[in-house]
């Protein structure tokens, strides 16, 4: 094997303090979804939210790829119809030390991508018909590495844990709210030992506390993968000039996508600027093509 058929050692999810936050904030998710549960039941509240969100993950865990596919109507791309478009996805996964994974289409002439799976091996891409036709190979390249180094770095199993538990929470959240509409809140401490006033700060706080934890991961993964791309590719330019393109199409043509699958995609036409950014599950875009920018200028 020579040097440039190795594989290309991407950084893990954007390197070790990257990683090491992004476990932290899992953390943080984790604890939130014990307190709301001892607030609820105690002890044995903590317990059923454990036992909740476990079950939930297992789901995720096994069906979520097929779930994403389905509701975007996602059909496999036969390889005849697009040799090269199995080529370009064959060096690069091979460029990532990864098996190369099934291609879908999705009927829609909004320009956008995304990735599914549990793991390396089971994993898929799923491009959009609108992609194919505004991308040149250059640009698609960058997009599709963007997209692996999300199989590599197992982004969409720690998204589908992160969405999984942060549901939990808001479900949760759901009943304490729903128990306050008829008097299931009191002032005073009850047999668990949960007040009142600690009831309505897990029915309210807890929720919005983990869609923000949920959200600021996501963006981490997709500046991670951003770089992946680069790195893939070698190209980060293309990469840069992809996202321009890429924004302006989905501002033209928005997808019908369920906000809750939106993060999926490499490009989110629900993603917000300035303080609603807090709430969106891409950075900018503007900040992204910056980070190419340098990373293809040496900065």
């Amino acid at each position: 094997m020579t040097t440039s058929e190795r594989p290309i050692q991407l950084p893990h999810g954007g390197g070790l303090w990257n990683g090491v936050k992004t476990g932290l904030l899992l953390a943080v998710l984790t604890a939130l979804l014990m307190w709301i549960g001892r607030a609820i039941g105690g002890s044995s509240g903590m317990l059923v939210a454990l036992v909740l969100a476990g079950g939930m993950n297992f789901v995720s865990y096994w069906w979520s790829d097929r779930i994403a596919l389905a509701a975007h109507r996602a059909q496999p791309l036969p390889r005849e119809q697009a040799p090269w478009l199995y080529e370009l996805v064959e060096r690069l996964a091979s460029r990532a030390g990864i098996p190369a994974p099934p291609i879908y289409l999705i009927p829609t002439e909004t320009p956008n991508a995304f990735a599914t799976g549990r793991g390396p091996s089971h994993a898929a891409v799923a491009v959009t018909e609108g992609i194919l036709r505004l991308m040149d190979r250059r640009e698609l390249e960058g997009v599709l590495g963007h997209e692996l180094g999300h199989v590599k770095n197992r982004d969409t199993l720690t998204m589908t844990v992160v969405a999984t538990v942060a549901g939990a929470i808001s479900m949760l959240g759901s009943m304490l709210r729903w128990g306050a509409l008829f008097g299931g809140l009191g002032g005073r401490d009850d047999e668990r030992g949960s007040s009142g006033l600690e009831l309505l700060v897990a029915a309210i706080v807890a929720p919005v506390v983990a869609m923000l934890i949920q959200l600021a991961i996501s963006r981490r993964r997709e500046y991670a993968a951003d770089e992946a791309g680069a790195e893939l590719s070698g190209d980060p330019d293309a990469l840069a000039d992809a996202l321009v393109a890429l924004e302006q199409g989905n501002r033209q043509r928005p997808f019908d996508t369920a906000p809750a699958m939106a993060h999926l995609f490499i490009v989110n036409h629900l993603s917000g600027r300035g303080i609603s950014g807090l709430f969106s599950t891409h950075p900018p875009i503007e900040e992204r093509v910056a980070r190419l920018r340098a990373m293809a200028h040496g900065g």
